[in-house]
């Protein structure tokens, strides 16, 4: 019994480093696989019979040690969709069952990876280099993602649709050392005949047409100065022109109780000719302070509002000591048209997608999905994972919250097989294998040695 035990113990522990080897062969072939998660090997010894007399031998069986928590070393490359996680977790990813563009069909299971090499195929989803497609939250119209769904990214919008200007602000500073006009025009068309001080800007139509409108101002008196809006290729091209009058320092309102404007700061503002302005009537320091035209370049009407600062604040338009015109900011919220120029990842899992024309759209985000216990997932082909019962729930989280680690774009994870140690591990399989096989081969010639007594 004890003879044929131990070859019996002997083979089952050639069988066990067998499958060591294995493991070690399969650790060192995907040592460059981005993502892979490399296989231990976990001895177990099984009894036969031990106790304070006797122990005969049992065996030993080699199981499988995952070590999918264990980071690989983050690797910066060229891809501008590639991604690593630094940290716990895993990308949600889906695989393809067929089918083209917006008709693709994909497996109803939810698969999991850590490898982030992704790419834009053909029919613009992100699909790493195994072939699972990244799966995201899409964005709702409130510019936050939808948490309740996941759906694989694809990036369709190629085009940004031009907006027409409807907003400008402006920020400057009227000098307060120049002198006012001769004579104030009490009725259309309103100008002086002096020269003004001047700034231009460029808006958009409803077709992204770029167009220009002049803003010239005058001093009327010690506080008062008179606007001039200009709009080039306008077809409404009102006889009485655009006017407005914005007065600075004194009283904002009447009240109980009166609020008054400190010197240089907007405290009133009247309409002239073809203008509309603040609604309701500013009531404190602060309310906004705004005029608006409206305009028409063949497409209907187009309201454009200005906007000043705030009313008795020194922020927007001001007047304060000074010979020259100095304009600090002069922006509007008009896009042109715009072409597909790219698409980025942020640090937060934002997919963006870029145009030409400067803008950006938020497509998706992508979050990170977490586990209980890593280790106990499901392998598939292609560096990919499926929850299992021992796995827990998936836990599907933005970056960097609730334990998950965060997303460094840019970047790839590579394998977190050690070459070095892989090697001892197969320098010690190979001892323990021959070791066995001596076994084999002792126990072999006792039990000739047995058989060979009644001769």
């Amino acid at each position: 019994m004890s003879l044929l035990g131990s070859m019996t113990t002997a083979i089952s522990g050639l069988a066990a480093q067998a499958r060591a080897l294995g493991h070690v062969s399969d650790n060192v072939a995907n040592s460059q696989t981005v993502g892979f998660k490399r296989t231990d090997t976990n001895f177990t010894n099984w009894l036969t019979r031990s106790n304070l007399r006797v122990n005969l031998p049992g065996s030993v069986e080699a199981r499988p040690d995952y070590t999918n928590t264990v980071q690989g070393t983050i690797e910066q490359v060229e891809n501008p969709l590639a991604m690593a996680i630094a940290g716990q977790g895993f990308f949600s990813v889906a695989q393809s069952r067929g089918g083209s563009g917006a008709d693709v069909i994909f497996d109803d299971r939810q698969m999991f990876t850590r490898a982030g090499d992704f790419a834009m195929d053909r029919d613009g989803y992100m699909v790493n280099g195994s072939g699972y497609y990244l799966e995201g939250w899409t964005m709702l119209a409130t510019g936050q993602p939808d948490r309740t769904t996941l759906a694989p990214i694809r990036i369709s919008e190629l085009v940004y649709n031009p907006v027409p200007t409807s907003s400008i602000d402006l920020a400057a500073n009227l000098p307060s050392n120049v002198d006012a006009v001769a004579a104030i025009p009490a009725a259309a068309p309103w100008a002086p005949t002096e020269d003004p001080v001047s700034s231009v800007i460029q808006i958009y139509d409803a077709l992204g047409n770029q167009q220009q409108v002049t803003l010239d101002w005058w001093r009327l008196d010690t506080d008062t100065w008179r606007l001039r809006i200009t709009p080039e290729n306008d077809t409404t091209n009102p006889a009485d022109g655009r006017f407005v009058d914005v007065r600075f320092g004194g009283q904002i309102a009447a009240g109980p109780p009166v609020v008054t404007a400190a010197p240089g700061t907007i405290s009133s503002i009247t309409m002239r000719a073809n203008t509309t302005g603040t609604t309701p009537a500013p009531t404190e320091t602060g309310d906004n302070a705004f005029l608006g035209f409206t305009v028409d370049y063949g497409y209907g009407n187009q309201e454009v509002q200005i906007n000043l600062g705030g009313f008795g604040v020194p922020t927007g338009l001001t007047m304060y000591a000074g010979t020259e015109y100095s304009v600090r900011d002069l922006s509007q919220d008009g896009v042109p048209l715009g072409a597909y120029n790219g698409v980025t990842v942020r640090e937060n899992g934002d997919v963006a997608v870029n145009y030409d024309n400067g803008q950006t759209r938020i497509v998706a985000r992508v979050p990170v999905v977490a586990f209980n216990d890593p280790d106990k997932l499901q392998k598939l082909d292609g560096q990919a994972y499926l929850r299992t019962v021992e796995s827990g729930e998936a836990r599907v989280t933005d970056a960097s919250t609730n334990g998950v680690g965060k997303l460094v774009t840019n970047s790839v994870e590579r394998s977190n097989v050690d070459i070095a140690a892989e090697f001892s591990k197969l320098i010690l399989a190979q001892r323990a294998y021959t070791s066995n096989t001596r076994i084999v081969t002792a126990s072999d010639e006792m039990l000739q040695d047995t058989i060979n007594m009644k001769r």
